[in-house]
């Protein structure tokens, strides 16, 4: 009956960042009596134990992410916590106690819950920061990578924003499954991106980053593209015509346009658009093949315990302000207890 007498207590509030308009982060306020959510069918109440941050915050508080919240609402969507409840119709329920990794709505707070089919258990030995990202940006750098991207060994990756979240778990898996990998990122992020593994390192803003890259490659057979704007077209230029891909999974730097014309006449390229929650919901089988494919990188030392920058939640606002203008590098989290 614990898992009844735990629902049935009594309301409670909490700490979490409400983001008020769609102006941005400066609108992302600190509230210290928010009421605790209650878990709903097939979903775990999760006392949050690490929260991560990634762009898709920053086009959430300006209402540009596709099917996002409307404000008010409790920001964030990834976590890493311990299952504290159990809603209704979950089916083969993980103990109350375990340490998860997964998405839901309202991460930045101290309590959240959680869909349990989406969830991973957080490897043993590692905290529920290190967790961070499993089911998010290693899943995207994956999925990417291997069902869309369809890397072999001794192709040629290049990787957009190589300092981030996902981008350094894609300069990992790249060079893992034997790729050689150009990389783009600021001057100062440089060296983190060159420590991961890549072979080149490039300066996203150069002028002439095409033809630079044209003329390390020759031409790429495989993009990864999440700026948008800026490279977009730099993007579809350096690939190889007819057999290069080129993975579309962000805009950071503001959407990029694309005809049918473009395709016919100028890059004769395959695009190819990711969202990694709608592949979950759109795709089941594929997502938990990229899940155990995830455990098994794990279990072989190529995915090793993430280190993100702890930031009191308090912070949140400022951090993602930094992440907007292009000022963080790797991963963030938020400690909703700080």
């Amino acid at each position: 009956m614990e898992m009844n007498e735990r629902l049935s207590t009594p309301e409670q509030t909490m700490r979490a960042l409400v983001q008020r308009s769609h102006e941005g982060p400066r609108d992302l306020a600190l509230t210290a009596d928010r009421l605790r959510p209650t878990p709903g069918p097939g979903e775990y109440l999760i006392r949050v134990g690490a929260a991560g941050v990634n762009f898709a915050d920053v086009m959430q508080t300006r209402g540009t992410y596709g099917g996002g919240p409307q404000a008010p609402y409790v920001a964030g969507f990834e976590a890493a916590g311990e299952i504290v409840g159990v809603g209704p119709d979950v089916e083969s329920p993980l103990p109350l106690g375990t340490h998860v990794v997964g998405v839901g709505p309202g991460a930045f707070a101290q309590y959240m819950t959680m869909p349990a089919a989406g969830v991973l258990p957080v490897p043993a030995g590692w905290s529920d920061t290190a967790a961070l990202g499993m089911v998010l940006n290693w899943a995207t750098a994956l999925a990417a990578l291997k069902p869309l991207g369809e890397v072999k060994a001794g192709e040629t990756v290049l990787v957009h924003a190589a300092a981030g979240g996902v981008g350094q778990a894609a300069v990992r898996l790249a060079r893992h499954y034997g790729a050689r990998v150009i990389a783009t990122a600021s001057p100062a992020k440089h060296p983190t991106v060159k420590e991961l593994g890549a072979d080149e390192v490039l300066d996203g803003r150069h002028p002439d980053l095409a033809a630079e890259i044209t003329r390390l490659t020759g031409g790429v057979d495989l993009v990864l593209e999440s700026v948008g704007q800026a490279t977009f077209e730099t993007s579809l230029s350096v690939t190889k015509p007819f057999t290069g891909r080129v993975v579309v999974f962000g805009a950071a730097s503001g959407d990029a346009s694309l005809s049918t014309h473009d395709l016919v006449f100028t890059h004769r390229v395959q695009v190819k658009g990711l969202h990694i929650g709608a592949l979950a919901t759109a795709a089941p089988s594929l997502y938990e093949a990229l899940l155990v494919e995830i455990e098994t990188l794990i279990a072989h030392g190529v995915y090793p315990p993430g280190t993100p920058q702890v930031h009191p939640l308090a912070e949140g606002a400022r951090v993602l302000r930094h992440l907007e203008a292009g000022r963080t590098h790797g991963k963030h989290a938020l400690d909703p207890w700080r």
